[in-house]
């Protein structure tokens, strides 16, 4: 099997697995890594998870949401550093905006991408530019006071940080698009796996879910002033990195399997599928998981 048909069938990524794309059907074959046929059965599996669970996500990530905002809008002052109430409304907006993004994903799933090219590359915008800008505003939270308070300072600050986002969802954008298949899906990369607008993608991801977290470790714990800062409550904002960092390792690892870097045998290969979608399912989850948690510091 040509290196070319093995890339376009072994796409990693939990939404196009999700949509069916990865593997076809459960008669797929993959190269002799055990002199034996590999026969993969993880897409089918998640095409019949995969709905209920985004389905279920999105019901509870919108009922966090809602009390979120709620509570922000009915104690204002309740809120303190460093759970400033500028700084969970920004949050509060997105983790609504990805939660939002959930239904038509899984309609597509479920009954095939019906909406469009145009419409499939807006949602992989805007699925990455809410992770983007939660990232951000995770990492600029974790030292100073600048989202006390809503002034000329924290106003500049967030029109950077969410123009930022955006610009680097960018790229997520350009690579996606609609395949035909059995049914018209909508993936994540329509491109190369070296084409370098999907290499910058790969490295904004890295940046994000794994370098921005360690540089933000090892500062606080090198540097005294920032280590007799740190608050406790800030903790809570870290549960997005929680989430997302295992994704981050499975992209790396990812590309490294189809860059051929790494030549895993067939039980690997397969296991390697498991860990990844369940990745990425972690990671969505912080849509719910965050508002509650929010929530429950604030009810302390």
């Amino acid at each position: 099997q040509s290196p070319s048909v093995l890339e376009s069938k072994t796409s990693l990524d939990l939404l196009d697995i999700m949509a069916n794309l990865s593997y076809g059907d459960d008669n797929t074959t993959f190269p002799d890594y055990d002199a034996a046929p590999c026969h993969n059965h993880y897409c089918s599996l998640f095409q019949h998870v995969a709905p209920t669970f985004l389905a279920i996500t999105c019901a509870t990530a919108a009922l966090g949401t809602g009390a979120l905002l709620v509570a922000l809008a009915k104690r204002p002052h309740a809120w303190g550093w460093p759970q400033s109430r500028v700084l969970v409304a920004q949050l509060a907006v997105g983790m609504g905006l990805f939660a939002v993004l959930l239904p038509p994903i899984a309609i597509g799933i479920g009954q095939g991408w019906q909406l469009g090219s145009g419409l499939c590359r807006l949602t992989h915008l805007l699925w990455h530019w809410s992770l983007f800008a939660q990232g951000l505003l995770v990492g600029s939270s974790s030292w100073g006071t600048v989202w006390c308070c809503w002034d000329s300072q924290s106003r500049r600050l967030a029109v950077a940080l969410w123009a930022g986002a955006l610009l680097m969802a960018t790229p997520a954008a350009v690579t996606s698009g609609t395949v035909a298949a059995t049914e018209t899906s909508c993936i994540r990369r329509t491109v190369d796996i070296l084409s370098p607008v999907y290499l910058l993608h790969l490295a904004l991801c890295f940046c994000l879910f794994l370098l921005l977290p360690a540089v933000l470790v090892v500062a606080t714990l090198a540097v005294p002033q920032l280590r007799a800062g740190w608050e406790p409550r800030v903790s809570v904002n870290w549960l997005f990195f929680g989430l997302w960092m295992p994704y981050g390792v499975g992209l790396a690892v990812d590309f490294l399997i189809h860059a051929q870097l790494l030549q895993p045998t067939c039980g690997t290969f397969k296991h390697f599928d498991y860990v990844l979608g369940l990745s990425e399912g972690l990671g969505v989850l912080h849509c719910c998981l965050g508002p509650a948690m929010l929530l429950a510091l604030w009810l302390c």
